[in-house]
């Protein structure tokens, strides 16, 4: 048959068709105008009950009433529909039929990511849809439990204090000098101090003038008469004369001669500041203060200043039984390594050296403290993102540390520390000259900014709950990517209050017995960390820090915001409650407000974007406790010497 003809026999069926529905249509108007039951299709409004919804991962639903708009004598049934679902999200729906009144009922599973959504409502009986948006929030559940997760942290113990370092150097003659008045305010753990250009030793004639203590004393001295009296010194590198000039930094000048000098200059730095002096040249040199330095750090991150584990570790035993034999009190940190992921910044190429049994090679003097530094990204480049995915494997590190001390009998008690942390380890060579591209060199506005409350946070939870028992933050005054405050007006930066209240709401002081980590089951953990502990007084502090990325590209952005809802119905009743918030909208002058909540089994805690919030709960009948007060852990400020075997 040839297409020809099939066009004309169907041409003519349609005109035979046309004919006959012409008949069909009678006098006026044709039959389906008007209303009434099984009519044609007419147009609906709708109207919802409410704009947006939560919905929770652990299945709580959130309905919403739906209200049908019909025209007179309208019966046809109406059908909601909710097309397009984001994953994880499902729609129950109780029909308006031929009424006017509907409910539409939103529930998430576990398989929704948090965050909000628009989901469209549409309403029809067959013809024009009528659609309404509503703003949908998946929210993350937080269940906290009564007992306590005994694999984290010490034994169940949120073992880990802060600190600060400050580092007096040439560089910062254009600074201010410190303001202690805000260093004692914040009333860190411990005060670590390092300096290269003020080491005291300038050189080795045997003549008074080899010893100069003036400069570095102008912030050791003031640092041991601080609260809590508990400065720790890094001899972060060799006095300059047996160094030469390195990619980072001095690199010490290997050989017998130069380890002895080295040693016998680390022995006088202890009896300066605690046995009374030292004589040299026919002079005698002693600390003005009566106070004495119990914490010492061997070496700033040998790793990566061209020097191998074997050489660090005959350094170590050499120079550490010097200083115990002018002061057996003492305790000393070992390591202090650059951590990476390359060659000999990873602490996997370093540790198997040093926990070699000691007849093979391995550390022999004593350890009280094994030591690394953390810092996530080399310069401002890197995406939020990826500094974020980081701090898990920093975590995986603490626990590498104590794995390989664990090895040795006489090292499976050391405690591991980070002694010195930060977002980015760029600085600026000098004119303007990044040290690690080559390029100009521009600050890192996340070490000051909401980005921070958010990471900081982050990494203290995550290795505070492997284990970690110590955390340093470089520096104290400094520009916006290293500083707590501005070096030359004083002024606090976001930074300062991030450390202010882990210090009052988490951290441990050495004195006072160490907060229980309880078991917690979050429904999200990818953008939201949450971290629940009970103190002795019985009161409970929940941290949930907000580290959800807006965009994949966000080089400091603002953050996604997320919704956490705490139960902590299985810890029975609350006097009283309070939350306080650290984010981008946080006043730097004053520090964040804490404002008092109604205690309820479940808590609400709504945040716009990067931060953290710290959820306090005190009991009915609170324990009388010297140590803390109102959830916060610190009524008297600092040990004079953390012990933390």
């Amino acid at each position: 048959m040839s297409a020809h003809r099939v066009r004309i026999r169907v041409t003519g069926a349609l005109a035979a068709l046309a004919i006959v529905m012409a008949g069909c249509g009678g006098g006026g108007g044709g039959g389906n105008s008007g209303g009434g039951g099984g009519s044609q299709p007419r147009a609906v409004s709708l109207t919802l009950g409410a704009s947006s919804a939560l919905l929770l991962q652990d299945g709580t639903p959130a309905s919403v009433a739906a209200t049908i708009g019909r025209s007179t004598g309208d019966t046809n049934t109406v059908t909601l529909t909710a097309p397009g679902l984001p994953s994880g999200i499902q729609a129950q729906f109780v029909q308006p039929g031929t009424g006017s009144a509907g409910t539409v009922t939103l529930i998430a599973s576990g398989a929704a990511a948090a965050g909000t959504y628009t989901v469209n409502v549409q309403a029809s009986e067959g013809g024009p849809a009528a659609s309404q948006a509503i703003t949908v929030t998946v929210g993350i559940v937080a269940t906290v439990g009564s007992g306590v997760n005994s694999s984290m942290g010490v034994g169940g113990k949120l073992q880990q204090f802060l600190g600060i370092v400050l580092e007096p150097d040439l560089w910062r003659q254009y600074f201010l000098p410190t303001d202690w008045d805000s260093v004692n305010a914040l009333a860190p753990n411990h005060i670590s101090v390092q300096t290269v250009d003020f080491i005291p030793m300038k050189a080795n004639t045997g003549q008074a003038s080899d010893w100069d203590f003036t400069e570095i004393d102008k912030t050791v001295i003031p640092a041991l008469e601080a609260p809590g009296h508990s400065p720790m010194f890094r001899i972060g590198n060799a006095p300059l004369f047996l160094d030469t000039s390195g990619f980072n930094g001095p690199e010490f000048v290997f050989s017998d001669a130069n380890l002895e000098t080295f040693a016998t200059y680390c022995a006088n730095l202890v009896r300066y500041y605690n046995t009374g002096g030292f004589d040299w040249g026919g002079t005698h040199f002693q600390s003005p203060s009566s106070r004495h330095i119990t914490w010492w750090q061997i070496y700033n991150e040998y790793n990566v200043n061209n020097m191998l584990p074997s050489q660090y570790i005959r350094l170590y035993n050499r120079v550490v039984p010097a200083m115990k034999a002018a002061d057996p009190s003492i305790k000393v940190t070992a390591l202090e390594l650059s951590d990476g992921k390359l060659l000999l910044s990873d602490p996997r190429n370093n540790l198997p050296w040093f926990v070699a049994p000691a007849s093979s090679g391995g550390v022999n003097a004593p350890v009280d403290a094994a030591t690394f530094h953390i810092y996530p990204c080399p310069d401002r480049s890197s995406r939020d993102a990826q500094i974020l995915a980081t701090v898990p494997g920093f975590a995986d590190d603490v626990r590498y540390y104590y794995q390989e001390l664990r090895s040795r009998a006489d090292l499976a008690d050391v405690p591991v520390w980070v002694t010195e942390s930060g977002v980015d380890s760029d600085y600026q060579n000098g004119a303007g000259v990044s040290h690690a591209t080559g390029g100009p060199f521009a600050v890192d506005e996340r070490g000051a900014s909401a980005f921070y409350a958010a990471w900081r946070p982050y990494l203290f939870s995550q290795i505070g709950k492997a284990g970690n028992q110590g955390l340093l933050h470089w520096s104290f005054s400094d520009d916006r990517q290293y500083g707590l405050i501005n070096e030359t007006s004083n002024a606090k930066y976001l930074s300062y209050w991030v450390e202010y209240w882990l210090l009052r709401k988490l951290a441990w002081d050495g004195v006072a017995a160490a907060p229980d980590i309880l078991t917690l089951n979050a429904t999200e953990s990818a953008s939201v960390e949450t971290l629940a502990t009970r103190n002795s007084d019985g009161s409970v502090v929940v941290m949930v820090a907000n580290h959800a990325v807006h965009a994949t590209g966000d080089n400091n952005g603002s953050g996604g915001p997320r919704t956490v809802v705490v139960d902590v119905s299985a810890l029975g009743a609350f006097a009283s409650a309070s939350e306080l918030t650290i984010d981008a909208n946080t006043n730097t002058v004053d520090g964040p407000l804490e404002t008092a909540i109604t205690p309820a089994s479940r808590i609400t805690l709504t945040m716009s974007g990067y931060g953290v919030t710290f959820l306090t709960l005190i009991p009915q009948s609170p324990a009388a406790s010297a140590e803390s007060y109102n959830g916060e852990r610190r009524a008297a400020p600092w040990p004079r010497a953390l012990e933390l075997r």
